[in-house]
């Protein structure tokens, strides 16, 4: 999450009106966690809930057209764990070789509901509100570009959107890069700022989560 040579815009410039279109949400859930160590960081507790149900809530509480979850390492205990939502799952046979291959599973889930766009969330990333997530829908509608970023002080993080046009780029990506490539060669990518920095803060080691009041044992 690094500052990029990408305009910063406006996610809501008053002349411009909304199109119709349908955004499918993708929550990347299938890698192994190694830098956390032996747990799965997608399972520990944040607020009492584990990770992934923060990530996978920010977006079921936005006007998404649908959200797939993609599932890999551990896939069954983190399905387990979704159970109280609605979202459907694709399983990422090759999560192991890099983020690429999730990216590509869920351009895949895109193109099956006919999305005009896709947004992919992480599921290491519980404090993205879900207001971050209409933003930059709500930039993609009016028109702000076709591939988008949420930002915070100009700075880029996730999650990031991208219409149906860049479908066949992502789909090509390799290694654990994601489509960070993909946004920079878009002729208008942009970051939206948000004013989140939810959207900057991911889970990698267990000193990363921090203690809240519901959640004591957060500092372990």
């Amino acid at each position: 999450m690094t500052r990029e040579d990408l305009p910063v815009v406006d996610p809501y410039p008053v002349a411009d009106l909304e199109r119709e279109v349908a955004v499918h949400g993708v929550v990347l859930a299938a890698g192994t966690s190694d830098r956390y160590g032996s747990a799965n960081k997608l399972l520990e507790s944040i607020d009492g809930d584990p990770l992934i149900c923060r990530a996978v809530e920010t977006l079921v509480d936005t006007p998404l057209e649908a959200v797939t979850v993609v599932l890999g390492h551990d896939a069954d205990r983190i399905r387990s764990a979704l159970r109280a939502y609605d979202v459907d799952y694709r399983y990422n046979e090759s999560y192991e070789c890099g983020q690429s291959t999730s990216v590509r599973t869920g351009v895949a889930a895109a193109r099956d509901r006919d999305a005009d766009a896709v947004l992919f969330a992480l599921g290491d990333m519980p404090a993205v509100s879900p207001t971050t997530v209409e933003l930059l829908v709500g930039a993609y509608r009016r028109g702000r570009g076709s591939a988008l970023t949420a930002g915070y002080d100009g700075t880029r993080g996730n999650p990031v959107l991208f219409d149906a046009q860049h479908f066949d780029a992502l789909g090509s990506v390799s290694g654990d890069i994601g489509g960070r490539d993909v946004l920079r060669d878009a002729s208008d990518g942009a970051i939206v700022e948000t004013g989140d920095p939810g959207v900057l803060r991911d889970i990698d080691r267990p000193g990363d989560r921090k203690p809240t009041e519901n959640d004591p044992d957060t500092s372990a």
